[in-house]
């Protein structure tokens, strides 16, 4: 057997006590999944969510052996779609990949067409995965934000939750690029410089969001919200938004409950709005990687990211579970160890 009908692939396995248990093994290609492209991965990255699977939290995964990683940048080298050919770069964001098919922790990836976009001019792929799912999706709350009325010149501040996080930190950067004032909310004080290096006009305390007002409204702060982290801090920062503003509501670190009242909503006509980038359309998908490629300054790019391997996973991922790991981890999975 040739190295072309091999690859290797961070595996989980389960036992019997549904422990699971990572390790970089050789496959052959007989394992890879059904799909219309063979990708040749070159880089992934290292999610809150690939992190649960790889401590198998959440039954997010249901058969093993399973390959995680939940996005990938790298090369065609097999395709059976129009769309593609071999030595295209492309990205893969979203769709269940790392969940319910496998995804981006190995060397080759077998997909359907319809779940990659090209890579975008000006990036490389490792840029992308610097990026990842966590950039991808700051840049479609600022979207939605803008679409609802949101630019540099509203009043106040945008707030984001768990800033120091992959999402928060890309939109903290982003945000400052656009000319918004980001107010960056972390419980990490060691994150504060690092915060206002990537532009955060202001740092918000943990405890300024964990005690809800004395009554169902607080005084008007933020022009528009992007929060990581739901919960208690969602119910907080929701009674504190201005008028007629929208929060981007993305991730749910503090768990799904929505602990708040209709007051913000009647009687000041905020939006919540929910951001899915798993099955975003494509046309939204090639706009968002557009204007990442043109409004994320490399420097802040490289300020928000460090670089591991495929062996390096299981200990990472219990890391990030315990908000040791700042800003983005890219993987390169052609270094397994």
């Amino acid at each position: 057997m040739t190295d072309e009908n091999q690859f290797s692939a961070l595996v989980l396995e389960e036992d019997d006590d549904h422990k699971v248990t990572a390790g970089v093994e050789t496959l052959d290609n007989d394992h890879l999944p059904p799909g219309d492209v063979t990708v040749a991965v070159e880089y992934s990255t290292l999610n809150y969510k690939d992190a649960m699977i790889i401590q198998g939290i959440g039954r997010l995964v249901r058969e093993y052996p399973h390959v995680p990683g939940i996005d990938f940048a790298g090369t065609v080298e097999a395709s059976d779609s129009p769309d593609y050919k071999p030595g295209d770069k492309v990205v893969l964001t979203g769709w269940r990949v790392g969940e319910v098919h496998w995804g981006g922790y190995a060397t080759r990836a077998r997909v359907k067409a319809d779940w990659l976009v090209p890579l975008a001019d000006g990036l490389s792929t490792e840029q992308s995965m610097a990026i990842g799912t966590a950039g991808f999706t700051a840049m479609l709350a600022i979207m939605a934000l803008e679409e609802h009325g949101l630019t540099p010149q509203s009043e106040g501040e945008v707030l984001v939750t768990g800033a120091s996080g992959g999402v928060g930190s890309i939109a903290v950067a982003l945000l400052a690029n656009l000319g918004y004032r980001a107010a960056a909310a972390t419980g990490r004080e060691e994150s504060h410089d690092y915060l206002k290096d990537l532009g955060a006009a202001v740092i918000v305390g943990r405890e300024e969001l964990t005690e809800p007002p004395k009554g169902p409204l607080g005084s008007e702060r933020w022009a528009g919200i992007i929060d990581n982290v739901g919960g208690p801090t969602l119910h907080t920062a929701l009674a504190t938004l201005c008028t007629w503003g929208s929060c981007a509501a993305v991730g749910l670190a503090s768990g799904p409950g929505l602990e708040t009242t209709v007051m913000p909503f009647l009687l000041r006509g905020i939006n919540l709005l929910g951001i899915d980038s798993n099955t975003c359309p494509k046309e939204r998908r090639l706009i968002a990687w557009g204007r990442l490629a043109k409004e994320l300054p490399g420097d802040k790019l490289a300020a928000v990211s460090s670089t591991a391997c495929l062996a390096d996973l299981p200990d990472l991922a219990g890391k990030i579970l315990q908000g040791q790991v700042r800003g983005r981890t890219v993987i390169d999975t052609r270094k397994t160890g």
